[in-house]
């Protein structure tokens, strides 16, 4: 019997065809190095270059989004059970629909009156408030041991941990989970900010990589070259995250406004709105639901925004990729304690962040005026309790789509978009100054939308220009104007956090394996590295 013939052709074997292959190379013993080993002969270095550096940008972009959608996510299911009714826009989420409820006094005497906590809403609003107030002191700890991504992993579960505490609500379950929301509040802040300028600075680097590659893997790129991409991702953040405030009216507006009497009882004894009044919501009804919705309705709400915060959670865990590469990651444990407690106090003495402090002031309380004297002082003062999820829908829409505007600073100089927001909220302010609308009228109530959509406008001006103001401090793309350089370093050692520098110098994270290294990320401030000659000689040490 002959056997029969192999299925594969044996390697070196010369077949019944001859020694050559249908392609015409040789076969055996006389095939040639090269063709076995070599290239495939189709390969396009150079296009698949190029769509190496797209899927880089495109994961870019997705960390982007992912980072946006879970802030506006945590944002919009944020809540601390018991507030005044004074306060009741400022906690979206169902923090609302809490304080709210809480504000009821049928309800507040049902519900805390045999637990012995009527005074629950000051003990949390004291550990929310009063907590931040140190947050410089352990920001940078937080950050440089966590690291950026997982900076903001932990402190969405924080938030996420808060909504749980309603379930059992108790002095020993409230407070706690208050003051741990309040310490997580700056670090997710600024861990944030740095992830979304980071990611900037990435996109660039995918972008521009052939300019790269000509000039040398050690030589840094132009300084504030990343600023037209910091400006892109600022607005698509702000954007999601002004839609906060209408996914925070979604329980009020689908669950709460069904349990709420209408503007004829809640404002019965209200005279004056607006410029007239004397106070926010003087003579406003102490009662306000006309049946006590039932725990179980409530349980079901809070476990509905409870999947939505673990599903924030969930998207910064797995969609946000790290901010910076293994080898980038900085480990500050070789530094002292002390020079880390200093950082943000060095920032501190930067000219240019002193600057913006009363920017910073005035965006606070901006936001605090549109949810307070805008929202019930004009609006449920005089339109009822039971459309004020809608005025700050329209708000929050109009700072959505305003946030757009934020990309005209790419043409325009950079004090543009501040001055604008700036303009537009004074001319809004004067013209409530002589606005005194009727209690329980609601032809105004056009007029009334209108305001809190240009409102909106303003305050997303002012946060993109703020933000852009902060991400690129000084203007001086390409040039070292405006740089401060420590004794015996060169010129060279000048440039934007993050860059690459020139070889033999500090603070290089993205080129150059080996030499010592510095970055800023770990804190909440951002400025220039003279801010950090103490520390310009330590060693490096790199998280996995």
């Amino acid at each position: 019997m002959e056997a029969e013939p192999p299925l594969y052709p044996v390697a070196g074997a010369v077949g019944a065809q001859g020694d050559e292959d249908q392609l015409g190379v040789p076969d055996g013993p006389e095939a040639p190095l090269d063709e076995l080993v070599g290239a495939y002969p189709n390969y396009n270095e150079q296009e698949e270059e190029r769509r190496y550096y797209r899927r880089k940008r495109l994961g870019v972009l997705k960390n982007v989004l992912a980072a946006s959608a879970g802030g506006m996510l945590t944002y919009g299911v944020y809540l601390e059970p018991g507030c005044p009714l004074h306060a009741c826009s400022l906690y979206p989420g169902l923090l609302q629909m809490q304080l709210i409820l809480h504000y009821d006094e049928t309800y507040r005497e049902v519900k805390y009156g045999n637990m012995g906590l009527p005074d629950i809403d000051s003990k949390m609003l004291m550990g929310i408030n009063v907590t931040p107030i140190v947050a410089l002191l352990y920001t940078p700890v937080l950050i440089r041991f966590f690291g950026t991504k997982w900076m903001m992993f932990l402190a969405v579960g924080i938030y996420a941990l808060f909504v749980s505490t309603n379930y059992w609500e108790r002095y020993y379950t409230l407070v706690p989970s208050a003051v741990a929301l309040g310490m997580a509040i700056v670090p997710l802040w600024a861990s944030m900010g740095n992830y979304i300028t980071r990611m900037a600075q990435k996109y660039y680097e995918y972008s521009h990589y052939k300019e790269q590659d000509e000039q040398g893997p050690q030589q840094r790129p132009p300084r504030g070259s990343h600023a037209p991409y910091l400006l892109v991702f600022q607005a698509i953040f702000y954007s999601f995250f002004h839609l906060s405030f209408a996914c925070a009216q979604l329980p009020m507006i689908y669950f709460l406004n069904h349990y709420l009497y209408d503007l004829n009882h809640t404002l019965y004894k209200v005279q004056n709105c607006g410029t007239n009044s004397q106070g926010i919501l003087t003579g406003f009804n102490k009662t306000v639901l006309r049946t006590l919705p039932r725990s179980r309705n409530l349980i079901v709400v809070e476990s509905v925004l409870m999947a939505v915060a673990f599903l924030a959670m969930l998207l910064v865990l797995g969609l946000c990729g790290a901010a910076y590469r293994p080898t980038e990651e900085i480990d500050l444990r070789s530094v002292g304690w002390g020079n880390i407690f200093q950082l943000p106090f060095k920032h501190v003495r930067d000219f240019r962040l002193r600057h913006l402090v009363p920017f910073f002031i005035y965006s606070g309380f901006e936001v605090l005026f549109a949810c307070t004297g805008l929202a019930l002082g004009y609006g449920v003062c005089s339109v009822g309790l039971e459309r004020l999820a809608y005025v700050l829908v329209a708000y929050s829409l109009g700072a959505s789509a305003a946030s757009a505007l934020g990309l005209l600073g790419l043409w325009l100089p950079r004090p543009a978009p501040l001055v604008a927001g700036a303009g537009l909220h004074l001319l809004l302010t004067v013209s409530l100054f002589f606005w005194a609308p009727a209690p329980r009228v609601l032809q105004h109530i056009g007029v009334l939308y209108a305001v809190a959509v240009l409102w909106g406008v303003g305050s997303a001006l002012n946060k993109t220009g703020l933000s852009r103001v902060e991400g690129s401090p000084v203007d001086t793309a390409g040039t070292d104007e405006g740089c401060e350089h420590p004794r015996g370093m060169p010129r060279t050692s000048c440039g934007p956090p993050g860059w690459a520098r020139e070889s033999g110098t500090p603070g290089n994270p993205v080129r150059g394996q080996g030499e010592a290294r510095l970055h800023l990320h770990h804190l909440p401030l951002v400025a220039g590295h003279s801010r950090l000659r103490s520390l310009l000689g330590l060693k490096p040490a790199h998280e996995g």
